[in-house]
């Protein structure tokens, strides 16, 4: 659809990568939920585009792959500067660092609006200390018209250590699909798992197995579990899916406790929806999160949920209601929730029940997008005053 048949202003979200993870599935979520008539929509990776893109069901979305290659973006800011000017967007919205330069090109192409949003904390900057991270955001903060924090820590991160002003800080939460994702009572079989026998209890998690997520670590609580209430031997499993490089790691700590065969670790899935109606708990023993999209997810699909306490965890769950936290890495701890949860279902299934209600009244999808269409419509009326959004299209 060309520009001189379509009126509407166009959002150009920019990423490193598309390709499944949290902040993709953001991406996806918010232009299929946005109404059609409101905005275009493009989706810029600076490396690669993979079939993940399917995922985004309007027809009218326009995918571009920059391939660039390691190393900061400054090579491909010619080449950014001449897609801006012939795609002309209203608004870039880039996201997390890793894209976070591409503002310097879009301001200079003239894009009016330059929104920057702060997804998770980066894996070399867990807590938000690193002084170089820091110094990098501020470098690019004069290019940046607003910003969104995925949570109120993330919000926190970028005014009191980033210096920017709160009224250019939008907290906003990610929202879930509600419909998509719902509890089924009982829980139904997973394709191709191995556990069919009802009486099994599943534990389960779902992500990308790299450094930051440290699946690792529930697999040594799994294994905990098992040594220090062996009678949870004959039901207690753990499901585990994703791909990356603890996949491996995850399998020879299993292998070594010799419990391999009490876990299914079948690695990337498409199915998620039906795996979560599958399990009987969820834990996200991340090291690091922005808001986590697969705790939504969860407490959407009515399962009570064990995550650590970082980032924005600790403000989707309400801990002894709809969940519980434990420390980063504390594998002790993680085991005694685990088994908590195991030999009490029924305190189980009451707080996976708290986890859909919270979802239904606080996290819903449409909330999201109106959120993320009135702070885009508020930009733009700020920006063109009375001309209206018209004379930037």
């Amino acid at each position: 659809m060309t520009r001189a048949s379509d009126a509407r202003p166009l959002i150009a979200h920019v990423v490193f990568r598309f390709d499944v993870g949290g902040l993709e599935n953001g991406v996806v979520n918010l232009i299929n939920h946005m109404p059609r008539d409101a905005y275009r929509h493009a989706v810029i990776s600076l490396t690669d585009i993979t079939d993940f893109r399917k995922r985004i069901v309007r027809d009218d979305v326009v995918f571009i792959a920059l391939e660039k290659r390691p190393g900061h973006a400054l090579a491909i800011y010619p080449r950014l500067f001449r897609l801006f000017r012939k795609l002309r967007p209203a608004v870039v919205h880039s996201r997390n660092l890793a894209a976070l330069e591409v503002a310097i090109p879009a301001w200079a192409a003239g894009v009016p609006v330059r929104v920057h949003g702060e997804h998770g904390r980066d894996v070399g900057d867990l807590d938000g200390s690193s002084k170089k991270y820091q110094w990098l955001r501020r470098f690019y903060r004069p290019f940046v018209t607003h910003y969104i924090a995925l949570s109120r820590d993330l919000e926190h991160y970028l005014i009191s250590r980033v210096g920017v002003p709160s009224g250019r800080v939008a907290q906003i939460y990610n929202g879930v699909d509600a419909r998509r994702f719902r509890p089924v009572r009982p829980r139904q079989a997973i394709a191709g798992c191995p556990f069919v026998d009802p009486a099994c209890w599943l534990i389960g998690t779902v992500g990308r197995m790299q450094t930051v997520k440290d699946q690792t670590t529930l697999v040594r609580a799994f294994i905990r579990v098992l040594e220090a209430f062996p009678d949870l031997k004959s039901r207690l499993r753990l499901v585990m899916i994703g791909d990356g490089p603890l996949l491996g790691d995850a399998r020879i700590l299993l292998e070594q406790a010799s419990v391999a065969e009490l876990a299914w670790l079948p690695g990337q899935r498409d199915d998620i929806p039906e795996i979560l109606r599958g399990l009987d708990c969820f834990v996200l023993p991340s090291l690091a999160e922005g808001v986590s999209n697969t705790i939504l997810e969860a407490m959407a699909s009515g399962l009570p949920v064990i995550a650590t306490d970082v980032g924005g965890n600790s403000e989707l769950l309400e801990v002894g209601r709809s969940g519980e936290l434990v420390s980063a890495a504390d594998v002790e701890a993680m085991a005694q929730q685990i088994a908590a949860y195991a030999m009490d279902p029924q305190r189980a299934r009451a707080a996976g029940v708290a986890g859909r209600a919270a979802v239904e009244r606080l996290f819903s999808l449409e909330a999201m997008s109106e959120n993320y269409q009135g702070l885009y419509d508020r930009l733009l009326g700020l920006r063109v005053g009375k001309a209206g959004v018209e004379a930037l299209v």
